[in-house]
């Protein structure tokens, strides 16, 4: 087979050519011996192609000295409980242990395709949200997973604990880039990347104060969910970047938690829904706040569920 050295090892691998172009640009394939590192890079018939994937690497030794809950795990994928505060891949910029330093000392089998950082991420979540989180162990599952992604079979429901209630569930579709006053924040911009998100009110707080939503992701950019409740003039409580800091201290980080992962499972073809409950200083800010009894029935899956296929999501801001 001739052509283009990653198109040809894509059809090969039965891998996409976004991760085989990571994989040539790391170093990782050699042609006639000779490391390539030009995706384009042109072969003819009978070519002898090589290919390696990379262990997932070692840090230098971090100590670890917490945990992580896991909420489901079999051969092919593992899904954990995102705490607050921990970043999940290594970075330049990151010195602190990562998710995926915890998942390589504990010596969990990781994909490779995300590059020698990202071993086995399929998706992210932001420092300081919690939640749901897929982990892929071998390259087959981070492929197929990917792939939901793409075509929205694989999602999330968040939940949001936000400074005023939205009065109908809305939906928010409007580009998103960096925000050019501010390189820490993203913003609603002309030509930037498409993005959508739907957000349905479950049940306000005994005062009228603060609400509690859910919100379901159609794309997956930056921040997206902060972005667009700021364009409904709505903010996460304990978002002290988009929002407004929290008065004494009181809330120490945002209330955005990824609450129910629903996946085909890669291998066997099963849907799977996994619900992540809620960190201890989530939850008692909800109970302390909020009617247990309706704040209980609102968060039931079958409830968020019905929400999103039963609200026509008449009220659109584009």
């Amino acid at each position: 087979m001739s052509g283009r050295v990653d198109k040809v090892l894509s059809s090969h691998l039965e891998h996409s050519r976004n991760q085989i172009e990571k994989m040539i640009r790391a170093g990782q394939v050699t042609v006639e011996g000779e490391t390539v590192l030009k995706p384009g890079h042109k072969i003819e018939q009978g070519t002898v192609i090589g290919y390696r994937f990379v262990a997932a690497p070692r840090r230098e030794e971090i100590p670890i000295d917490f945990d992580v809950d896991i909420l489901y795990e079999d051969d092919d994928i593992l899904v954990v409980n995102k705490p607050a505060g921990l970043v999940v891949h290594p970075a330049p910029s990151v010195k602190e242990p990562t998710l995926v330093d915890w998942l390589v000392q504990r010596g969990i089998s990781l994909s490779t395709l995300s590059g020698e950082e990202r071993h086995g991420i399929v998706h992210r979540i932001d420092k300081d949200t919690t939640g749901a989180l897929v982990i892929a162990k071998n390259n087959a599952a981070h492929q197929n997973l990917s792939e939901q992604l793409q075509d929205k079979s694989m999602g999330r429901y968040y939940l949001a604990v936000i400074d005023h209630a939205l009065k109908t569930s809305r939906e928010v579709s409007a580009p998103i880039a960096r925000n050019p006053k501010n390189r820490l924040k993203m913003a609603v911009v002309e030509g930037g990347r498409a993005a959508k998100t739907q957000f349905v009110t479950l049940t306000s707080s005994r005062q009228q104060g603060s609400s509690l939503i859910a919100a379901k992701l159609f794309s997956g950019r930056t921040h997206q969910i902060r972005v667009h409740l700021g364009a409904l003039n709505r903010h996460i409580l304990g978002d002290n970047l988009y929002g407004i800091k929290s008065k004494e201290g009181k809330i120490g980080r945002i209330f955005l938690h990824a609450y129910v992962l629903y996946l085909t499972h890669p291998t066997r073809g099963d849907n799977l829904e996994i619900v992540a409950p809620l960190f201890d200083d989530m939850m008692g800010y909800l109970n302390h706040n909020f009617d247990k009894e309706m704040l209980h029935e609102s968060i039931q899956p079958d409830t968020l569920r019905r929400r999103f296929v039963d609200d026509l999501f008449h009220e659109r801001v584009c």
